[in-house]
């Protein structure tokens, strides 16, 4: 299993260099490929803020990646429970860290909108410390 960096997701999803897309698309189509959560949000992002991906293109590419057959997510339920949370309107990085601590009672962040957002998904509480 190879693990990859975010610049193999952007190149694979964007298909915007000659060079380096097809090779992503090789190595991502011909092995077996782990992909760490951080490198997920790392990847957000990049298709966000470097690419102007809307947040619809965001998921809807995200969600292609990750149901790839030879893709394994570090923590898949994490990253599909965040990805809709974010297709809902909360930010990724948000949406990851809450998913990522939903065993947990409570979420403590000083983040009003956070806390807000949050208040419509059953089962999780943010609150202030």
């Amino acid at each position: 299993m190879l693990a990859v960096d975010t610049n193999i997701i952007v190149r694979y999803v964007t298909r915007d260099h000659e060079e380096q897309s097809p090779r992503a698309k090789r190595l991502v189509d011909g092995n077996n490929v782990f992909v760490s959560t951080t490198v997920l949000l790392e990847t957000e992002w990049v298709l966000r803020s470097a690419y102007g991906f809307s947040r619809a293109e965001i998921v809807e590419a995200l969600r292609l990646f990750a149901g790839l057959p030879s893709l394994s997510l570090e923590n898949p339920r994490v990253a599909h429970r965040a990805l809709d949370w974010f297709s809902g309107g909360m930010d990724f990085a948000d949406a990851l860290h809450l998913a990522s601590g939903a065993a947990c009672e409570v979420f403590v962040s000083f983040d009003r909108r956070l806390a807000r957002i949050s208040e419509r998904i059953e089962g999780v509480t943010v609150r202030a410390p």
